[in-house]
């Protein structure tokens, strides 16, 4: 990712402005004489420094995440380096402004060469502030772009979102659906179950009557067999009259 693109850069160009920032006042600090105005510039200089600091520690939390996969990030070892040391010199830088501001609340003529010291060592900044300093100003141009990605990412999101749901609803169905169908296997075996069992019931009552009329032919002669024949003929036309004429 180009530097011009990264957010890196972005936010580290918003903490610059803010050191920037810092020097101007720690500057009127430095050369207040009245004991009111110096005192409001104290606090100024140390909520800006504590501002900075936060952001500094956010950016290196960023930093950290990145340095785990920097190939992902489309940076490198040495990027990932180059940043820390920059936060790194960024916090230093701060934190002598604010122990100096701090040591000078007590003494304006004691500490006036430890002032000095530190506002020396704060002009000390990066100098990939000044190198980079057409990509800070690039940066700005990408705040649009970077803003634009956000809202691309949102808004894919929330169409993934929206297709999971979709295809949670599809698969409670299709659940249902399979549930419903293993209840109807279910009952259709045991219908089958009880057709197979009322089946074999038939089958050997047939059978047991079969054997019960062999048994009965054998033991009957052939008069006896028209006999029976007859009498089942009479009872089967005796049942018809009673049944159709009565």
């Amino acid at each position: 990712m180009p530097s011009a693109q990264d957010p890196f850069y972005v936010v580290k160009e918003d903490i610059q402005q803010s050191i920037d920032k810092l020097q101007s006042t720690f500057r009127h600090w430095e050369n207040a004489h009245d004991a009111g105005e110096r005192s409001h510039l104290s606090k100024e200089v140390l909520a800006t420094c504590e501002s900075i600091e936060w952001q500094v520690d956010e950016l290196d939390k960023a930093i950290a995440v990145a340095s785990r996969d920097p190939s992902w990030y489309g940076i490198d070892a040495v990027e990932i380096e180059n940043r820390r040391s920059w936060t790194s010199s960024a916090r230093t830088q701060v934190r002598s402004v604010k122990k100096a501001v701090e040591a000078g609340k007590g003494s304006n003529t004691a500490n006036h060469a430890s002032v000095n010291g530190m506002h020396r060592e704060l002009m000390r900044l990066p100098d990939s502030h000044q190198t980079n300093t057409s990509n800070h100003y690039g940066a700005h141009d990408n705040d649009d772009f970077i803003e634009s990605e956000s809202d691309r990412q949102m808004l894919l999101i929330k169409k993934q979102d929206e297709e999971l749901d979709e295809l949670s609803l599809s698969v409670q169905r299709i659940g249902g659906v399979g549930l419903t169908i293993h209840e109807e296997l279910n009952a259709q075996e045991r219908i089958i179950d009880d057709l197979g069992a009322e089946m074999d019931s038939t089958s050997n009552r047939l059978d047991f009557v079969q054997k019960k009329v062999a048994m009965v032919m054998k033991k009957a002669s052939a008069k006896g067999q028209i006999m029976m024949i007859l009498g089942l003929l009479a009872l089967f036309i005796f049942l018809f009259i009673l049944v159709f004429f009565t």
